[in-house]
């Protein structure tokens, strides 16, 4: 089996061969499904450590995945991700030097980036998940719905909603490092928000309610992420950027979509 040649292919390999592991080696797929922005500045103790195996479980498990050894993996990792999404000073440099950074040419650029956002949103939608994932939350005692950094605006918003609606919902936000993941009882349902590069604290709060049997409505960018693998219905949303500064305009129009279905399906 030949190696993994990016992250997308890796997730996938990943998704394809984690339900055939055994105890151990399942263990490290699940730690490495959540962690996988770790991989390019942990060394092999600390990412066993995590996965709470020992080091030849997680070397025995990078062959399985195709690699030679934990370095091979971890090498594509660094390769895929040392340039990084841009820090806020060099987007604004970059917008600045291709001559973008006037007020009224920003908020056309901005208009734009989300105008194809929202087409690509009407175009790729999976009307299928969408009802499917309405008929789950609708079913649901409370709604816990967790989305942190550039999903907490989509997360908070989706509880606001909910709660004008009367639908019981709890925003989990991270405040003082609390989870909240034992509020969650049997009858509730999981919203889990998150892209690239993927929250950790929101892939926790998805596992845990996976892991209690709840239903977790996932969305996120793609059918690779993360989150896909632990969610029950899953709802990829397009994002069209400018100058590295992304939007949140078809995220929002999709939530808004959920929020009101589930609202009105509650009430009949």
């Amino acid at each position: 089996m030949t190696a993994p040649a990016s992250i997308d292919e890796f997730r996938i390999r990943l998704a394809e061969v984690t339900d055939t592991l055994p105890k151990r080696l399942r263990q490290c797929a699940d730690y490495i499904a959540s962690n996988t922005d770790r991989i390019a500045v942990s060394t092999v103790a600390e990412l066993a450590a995590g996965a709470d195996v020992p080091p030849s479980a997680l070397m025995r498990f990078c062959q399985i995945l195709g690699f030679s050894g934990f370095s091979e993996m971890q090498r594509l990792f660094r390769e895929a991700y040392s340039p990084g999404w841009p820090d806020y000073g060099t987007r604004l440099r970059n917008l600045k030097e291709n001559g973008a950074g006037s007020p009224a040419a920003l908020l056309a650029e901005f208009v734009e980036a989300g105008r194809l956002s929202l087409e690509q949103l009407a175009k790729s939608a999976d009307e299928a998940a969408l009802s499917q994932a309405v008929a789950q939350l609708a079913g649901a005692g409370t709604l816990h719905v967790v989305g942190l950094r550039r999903a907490y605006p989509v997360a908070s918003y989706l509880t606001y909603v909910f709660e004008k609606m009367q639908v019981p919902a709890m925003l989990h936000d991270g405040v003082g490092k609390l989870d909240h993941r034992h509020a969650m009882r049997a009858g509730d349902a999981c919203i889990a928000i998150t892209f690239a590069p993927y929250s950790d604290e929101t892939l926790a709060l998805a596992a845990d309610a996976q892991a209690r049997g709840l239903p977790v409505i996932g969305i996120t960018d793609r059918l690779t992420s993360p989150l896909a693998r632990l969610s029950s219905t899953v709802l990829t949303v397009p994002e069209v950027d400018f100058g590295a500064f992304r939007s949140l305009s078809a995220t929002l129009a999709l939530s808004i979509a959920l929020a009101v279905a589930v609202g009105s399906a509650r009430e009949g």
